[in-house]
Parts: structure tokens; C-alpha cells; sequence
């Protein structure tokens, strides 16, 4: 006990700091995820396990302009555009240029995705072109516009042959409190959190089973799904993901015979650009809420790149009807 005692000691002394894991953490994910010659040199040589390879698929994600949606557009490239190849880099950019093998068709109801200053959009479409052997193209349709999401989620399947995976990652908040929302903003609200994502996701399946395509769909909910989020006021956002978590469950008894999956991810507080504005409205936000999770942090787009991967992937092929939250804990009080 006695040798014991001094490590122990002079562990206790050593362990950092809240703030500095933290900054740790943050450091190193931004490290991780920041694009650099030398990153993308090694997304070329890395080897993923194969059921966790995108290679050769067509994948359509909602909201993919900006935020979260852009974030896992990236990460579905990546994931199938190299990986467990080891030509060298020559072939490969000629390879990116006349033959792409993963394609990523993203929709948003933005004009444009660089209507956005704080989108991304074109220097992923550049990355795809030139680096990973993909391609990235927009549609701008609004999910509320069921002919034309049917319209484009057909003309993708033509040109393509098939449609292996969906995201759908639309979404809006509105804080109001609920003696002063209106029903039309209730509905707008619904229309395009839940019936949106509902129509988007039919729109997909419908092209699989006409394709004989087996497939999986992810709609993203939320942990707000389960909880009353404390210091938010959202008595229709929350109710709007709790519907697209029940959707999902529903949808995957359907469409389970047709070999498509649906499974919904139920991310936690995401440091995007909308939460970034929000903090400005209400900064002492930036304070309070990390430490309503047990790991005192927000987290960052890229922690659900994995997430994505997953769900779309092979990896995931016994799983449906089931949801991914990750939340750092924030539900599990």
C-alpha cells in the first residue's frame, strides 16, 4: 500500500483540468478533421474494413449545403472513394477525372449552396472532383415540394441505375413560447421537420423498390426526441423529432421486405453556425450547456461523420427501425 500511495499521488497531481480536456479534445478533432495536403494523402492509403466502404454507391442527403449534412456529404466521399485502394496518386486523380466511383447528389432549398458565406459547399465539390474519385452535385428543391423531390430523386435514379443510401438532415427551429406560437408556424414547423423528412425518405424508397435496390435511410432526429431541453424554449422543434424518431421505427416495418433499412441518428448540441448564432442571442447558452452533458462540451459536426458511415454502410446491415443518439450523455442523466 505504501508504494501505492505516492503514484496515486502524483497522478492526482498530473490529471488536467476540465477546461483543459476540453481544449484538448477540440484541438485534436479540429486536427483530425482539417484538410491538409497531408490528410488527403492519407485518406488515399488508409484501408477501411470493407463493410464499412461507400465505394460504388449513390447516396442523396438533404440539407447537405451547409452544417451537419455538408459535414457527413465529406465523410460518405472519403469513405468511398479510396479507401483500401493502393494505386498511386497519378491514377487515382486521372481515375477522379473519367471514372468516379461514388456519387453524392446533395439537396437544400437554398438558391445556391454558397448563398451561405459560411458554407463550405464548393471546396467539398473540389475535393470530390480532384482528390477522391467522386462527384458531388446540387439540387436545389424544397422538401415541402413533393412533386419536385419525386421529380429529382427519379432523374437521379435514371441517370445513375441506382440509389443506395438517403440522409435527411432538413430541418429548421423556431423559439417561441407556446402561448405565442400560431398555427401556421406550427405547421411550417412540422411541414418541414417531419413532413418533409417523411417525403423525402418516400421519395427514396420509391426509387429503390422500382430498382430492386436494396437500401438505407437515415433521417436525423434529434436527442431533443426524448427530452425537454432545459433553457430552450421548443415546444414544436421538439415534438417535430420525436415524430421523425417514431417515422423511422414505422418506416423500416414497412419497407423491411423490400431489403431497405431506416434508422434515425439523434445527434446532441452540434457547434454549427446556427448554434453559434444563437449564442450571440442568447450567450449565456455557451456556458450553461456544456455542462448539461457529461463530457462539458458542445459537440462538433465531424464527431457524426463516423455515425454516417456507419448507418449507410454494410456495417450496419442487421440494423433497423433502431436510433443512434449520440449526445455525450446528455440524455442519460
Amino acid at each position: 500500500m505504501s508504494k501505492i500511495a505516492p503514484i496515486l499521488k502524483s497522478l492526482s497531481r498530473q490529471a488536467p483540468t476540465k477546461v483543459t480536456a476540453q481544449h484538448t479534445t477540440a484541438a485534436a478533432l479540429r486536427a483530425l478533421h482539417t484538410t491538409s495536403p497531408a490528410r488527403n494523402a492519407a485518406v488515399g492509403q488508409r484501408h477501411l474494413l470493407p463493410e464499412f466502404s461507400m465505394k460504388d454507391k449513390v447516396v442523396v442527403v438533404s440539407g447537405g449545403a451547409r452544417g451537419l449534412g455538408l459535414v457527413q456529404i465529406e465523410a460518405l466521399l472519403e469513405a468511398g472513394a479510396k479507401g483500401g485502394d493502393s494505386k498511386p496518386a497519378r491514377y487515382q486523380f486521372f481515375k477522379a477525372l473519367t471514372n468516379p466511383k461514388k456519387i453524392v447528389h446533395a439537396i437544400d432549398r437554398l438558391p445556391s449552396p454558397e448563398t451561405d458565406p459560411a458554407s463550405s459547399f464548393s471546396h467539398v465539390a473540389k475535393r470530390a472532383r480532384e482528390e477522391l474519385g467522386a462527384s458531388l452535385t446540387y439540387h436545389q428543391v424544397d422538401v415541402r415540394d413533393v412533386p419536385q423531390l419525386n421529380k429529382v430523386f427519379e432523374g437521379i435514379a435514371d441517370e445513375t441505375g441506382r440509389l443506395d443510401g438517403l440522409i435527411a438532415a432538413a430541418g429548421i427551429n423556431q423559439e417561441t413560447p407556446a402561448l405565442e406560437y400560431t398555427a401556421e408556424d406550427a405547421d411550417r414547423m412540422m411541414s418541414i421537420n417531419f413532413t418533409g423528412c417523411f417525403m423525402t425518405a418516400q421519395a427514396a424508397a420509391r426509387q429503390m423498390i422500382r430498382l430492386k435496390q436494396p437500401g438505407s435511410i437515415c433521417l436525423i432526429a434529434s436527442m431533443s426526441a426524448t427530452i425537454a431541453n432545459k433553457g430552450m424554449i421548443a415546444p414544436v422543434y421538439n415534438p417535430s423529432k420525436a415524430a421523425v424518431a417514431q417515422l423511422g421505427r414505422n418506416l423500416a416495418s414497412e419497407w423491411g421486405q423490400y431489403g431497405i433499412r431506416v434508422n434515425t441518428l439523434s445527434p446532441g448540441y452540434i457547434l454549427t453556425q446556427m448554434l453559434r448564432n444563437l449564442f450571440n442571442d442568447y450567450p449565456e447558452r455557451e456556458t450553461k450547456w456544456p455542462q448539461e452533458n457529461m463530457l462539458n462540451r458542445i459537440s462538433n459536426p465531424e464527431e457524426y461523420r463516423g455515425a454516417a458511415i456507419f448507418l449507410l454502410s454494410d456495417a450496419s446491415s442487421f440494423m433497423t427501425g433502431s436510433d443512434l443518439r449520440i449526445d455525450g450523455g446528455h440524455a442519460s442523466w
